[in-house]
């Protein structure tokens, strides 16, 4: 599943819609900080790139959305699948993250924290050529 984090229902409801328009079914999975929309990863090139693009409208909507309520208060974070199943938040600094997502999509930044998460629930002593088998 591809997950798709929101800090606030109403770019969340946009994003529905626009997901409903294109017939992709999507599965809410609320918690008590945030809120996560989950698609199917099987899902053709073309249409989940446009879904990226929307989304990241979405984000810079809700980037406007809290400015406008809380000035003084941001927060950003890294969705983070452990492999209890848990999931946690890694927080960030709202700057940094913005800057990651100019040249990363939502799906690239998954795979790059899933990656770490790995990396670290399961270390491997060995060199990359070895684990390669170079």
């Amino acid at each position: 599943m591809l997950e798709f984090v929101f800090f606030d229902p109403r770019p969340r409801d946009k994003f529905l819609a626009f997901l409903d328009q294109a017939a992709v079914e999507s599965t809410l999975r609320d918690d008590d900080e945030v809120l996560n929309v989950a698609i199917d990863e099987a899902i053709d090139d073309q249409l989940l790139t446009r879904i990226e693009a929307f989304y990241d409208e979405m984000m810079t909507f809700n980037q406007r959305l809290m400015e406008q309520e809380a000035p003084a208060h941001h927060a950003a974070g890294v969705v983070v699948n452990l492999a209890s199943g848990d999931t946690v938040y890694a927080q960030l600094e709202p700057d940094l993250l913005a800057r990651i997502m100019t040249v990363l999509t939502p799906a690239e930044l998954g795979t790059l924290v899933d990656a770490v998460v790995e990396a670290v629930e399961n270390p491997d002593d060995r060199t990359l050529c070895q684990r390669k088998g170079f």
